[in-house]
């Protein structure tokens, strides 16, 4: 079974959707746009989008017969927060060695 965050690390682990999601992090853009100068085709970046909405990393809504994509912050905060929780472990750690080691 698949958790939330292996979709969100699936979906990151994709050179290309690496590429669309930092084009997202200036402004919200039509796919059409996100693919001029790809070496992709727009179909593909299509379904690089939807998996990316999947993973809850992109959000879209309609602008006339366009789906405008943006990121989705509470998709990339709840991928930060699961991270966060590996960095504080890892420093109480650290701290607890360090304080547990005699010095020489």
């Amino acid at each position: 079974m698949k958790t939330y965050y292996a979709a969100q690390f699936d979906a990151m682990g994709d050179p290309m959707r690496r590429v669309i999601v930092e084009r997202l992090l200036a402004s919200p853009k039509p796919v059409g746009v996100l693919a001029r100068g790809l070496p992709i085709s727009r179909p593909a970046v299509s379904q690089h989008l939807r998996v990316l909405k999947a993973a809850r990393l992109v959000t879209d809504r309609a602008e006339g017969t366009r789906r405008i994509y943006a990121i989705d912050p509470q998709g990339f905060a709840a991928l930060r927060d699961y991270l966060d929780r590996f960095w504080t472990d890892a420093l109480a750690a650290f701290k607890q060695e360090a304080e547990s080691t005699k010095p020489r």
